[in-house]
């Protein structure tokens, strides 16, 4: 498989799926919601809907299993997500790091809030690791 594969991609997405099930959690894969800089459409790895509260929580997955490009395409995403919660398109909105190929300061940097001294706004973008998302939704907490 090559590094630009989006099959690992789809692979974080089929573990998370059991763990959303299991907690209650209903969800869209790749699911059209909203557009982002320049009029694109946003294209959602996961669109959750939490039957409890009626919260709409849009999940982009990000999978790094070798060197490579994707840790560097993290703050655009967190732009392209700041803007769906602008326009209102969702409630809230998760940013998930998962795979063993990052950076491990730049992962950290990322995981710790990092981005919050030069984009403003992103706080509100939860970046979390995989290990940290399945205990969110196994406790029901997304």
């Amino acid at each position: 498989m090559s590094p630009g594969s989006t099959r690992t991609g789809r692979v974080l997405e089929e573990m998370v799926l059991p763990a959303l099930q299991e907690a209650g959690y209903q969800y869209k894969k790749q699911s059209r919601i909203g557009r982002v800089m320049g009029g694109r459409p946003y294209r959602a790895d996961l669109l959750v809907h939490d039957p409890a509260s009626g919260r709409r929580i849009v999940v982009s997955l990000k999978w790094q299993q070798v060197a490579g490009t994707a840790e560097q395409k993290i703050p655009f995403e967190v732009i392209a997500l700041l803007e769906l919660l602008e326009s209102r398109e969702c409630d809230e909105v998760y940013l998930v790091l998962g795979g063993t190929g990052w950076t491990p300061q730049l992962r950290e940097f990322y995981l710790s809030g990092g981005l919050c001294r030069f984009i403003p706004g992103a706080v509100r973008v939860r970046i979390v690791g995989l290990e940290k998302f399945i205990k969110l939704v196994n406790t029901h907490r997304l």
